[in-house]
């Protein structure tokens, strides 16, 4: 039997820097932190928006534009992002992906972050900060999920690619790259401490 995948779904997932990655994570931790202790108008966001979390999506999503830290952290995002960008074989014309939003996030326990995807961007992402053992991971949707209609449901070990949902473990110092039409979630966080992100929005102009 002849059997090819087409319309393949990408994910990208590798190691932000191979060493100091330690270091780096207790200051961006740090910096969170801090960023969630100023930031009032992102509190009261998430009051309605984030119960039990915090995210600075609503209020300060542009991050690298202010803090070197996080500019620091868009460089080495950048190197992770062209390579994704050549395995997708996007044809930019000469214009380049730019980073347009950054944002952080801090889930305690209980909190969660429902399904949702990313318009008006292009690539789409999350560096991880801190990832306490048993934190949720990111969960994606196969997109053609609303298309299968009278489809029998997928067996029980059925292989990865053939899967409707698939999750990317949270580890800290991974970055996870998706093309930002794919659906994602995080599900409830179940352990006692904070999962800390940092996720972002590329734009294509």
């Amino acid at each position: 039997m002849s059997l090819r995948a087409w319309f393949p779904t990408f994910i990208y997932c590798e190691r932000l820097q191979q060493t100091g990655l330690e270091r780096l994570n207790v200051e961006l931790a740090d910096e969170c932190r801090r960023l969630r202790d100023f930031d009032r108008a992102g509190r009261r966001w998430c009051e309605t928006n984030y119960p039990g979390g915090y995210t600075s999506y609503a209020s300060m999503n542009e991050l690298h534009r202010f803090s070197s830290t996080f500019a620091e952290l868009e460089k080495k995002l950048n190197r992770h992002l062209r390579a994704f960008a050549r395995a997708l074989d996007f044809n930019l014309g000469g214009r380049p992906l730019q980073l347009t939003d950054l944002w952080v996030n801090i889930m305690p326990p209980t909190a969660a972050h429902s399904l949702h995807l990313h318009p008006l961007s292009c690539i789409s992402g999350t560096y991880y900060v801190a990832t306490p053992a048993g934190c949720p991971g990111l969960k994606f949707e196969d997109p053609r999920l609303d298309r299968f209609m009278a489809a029998p449901p997928r067996r029980t070990g059925a292989r990865r690619e053939n899967q409707t949902h698939i999750t990317y473990p949270a580890e800290a110092g991974n970055v996870v790259l998706f093309e930002s039409w794919v659906r994602h979630e995080v599900p409830p966080n179940r352990v006692a401490e904070e999962r800390i992100s940092v996720s972002f929005n590329y734009h294509w102009a």
